[in-house]
């Protein structure tokens, strides 16, 4: 990656939830390289707490499953630096039993939908007040590319939580573009994460299924979603709202993929 050299989220202030691990963590640090304060959002105390102290920034315990927790997040955001500017809505969860339709209980589809989905709803829900107020705003939701394809290897609670994020995002893009506020769905790639690597530890068998069909032929590399979240909460991406902003490698573009 090259060397961060535009300060383009100077003074503003960030919130990142799933911050001390894969993308969340790489944004964090790309946050800071350009200039933001940033507030590290994680269920881990002890890594959450590393990630902002990397950075010089605020760490924040919360369970965003839950609203009293997600509200005061946000709340002590404010009260600690005086506004909301970004909010990376980005935790998530995308365990092995997570399967087919035939195979996945609802014990699983419940979880995954309070996590991704609901979890989204309730970062939004709680930050927008705050932009209101400013009369700007950036918000960043993490969706995925399996939100605009299909997988015969299925994750379908995970696949459709994605989904729901994709459309609340549009939604929100829409109502609230006039009032200065921005909100754009992230749709990643199958990224070298933490959560990739559990997911493919057992059977690299699923890992090459989904590699294949990769035209770049690897996976992405959370810094490189970090570029791309740091891009659409800066001015640089003004007139960019209500979007599907999918950085996969070429995947949902492509047909047959190269030899």
């Amino acid at each position: 990656m090259t060397d961060v050299k535009a300060h383009r989220l100077e003074s503003r202030v960030a919130v990142v939830t799933g911050g001390a691990s894969g993308i969340g963590l790489a944004t964090v640090r790309r946050f800071a390289a350009e200039g933001a304060k940033v507030v590290v959002a994680d269920i881990d105390p002890a890594t959450g707490k590393a990630a902002a102290d990397e950075v010089g920034g605020l760490f924040v315990t919360v369970d965003v499953t839950d609203k009293t927790a997600v509200d005061n997040l946000f709340q002590q955001t404010f009260d600690t630096y005086g506004s909301v500017d970004i909010a990376f809505n980005n935790a998530g969860i995308s365990p092995p039993e997570d399967a087919s339709i035939l195979d996945t209980d609802l014990e699983t589809w419940r979880k995954l939908q309070e996590v991704n989905l609901t979890s989204v709803y309730l970062c939004c829900k709680a930050a927008l007040p705050f932009m209101q107020r400013q009369g700007k705003g950036s918000i960043i939701n993490t969706a995925s590319f399996v939100a605009v394809m299909g997988a015969a290897t299925s994750q379908i609670a995970y696949s459709a939580s994605k989904g729901g994020v994709l459309a609340m995002t549009r939604e929100l893009g829409v109502e609230f573009a006039r009032q200065g506020i921005r909100v754009n769905a992230l749709c990643p790639g199958p990224v070298n994460t933490p959560l990739l690597e559990e997911l493919f530890a057992k059977d690299s068998e699923r890992a090459q299924r989904r590699l294949v069909h990769v035209p770049m032929g690897r996976f992405g590399e959370p810094e490189e979603i970090a570029a791309a979240v740091a891009f659409l909460a800066s001015d640089d991406a003004s007139f960019i709202t209500a979007n599907t902003f999918l950085v996969d490698g070429g995947i949902s573009g492509a047909y047959v993929t190269p030899l």
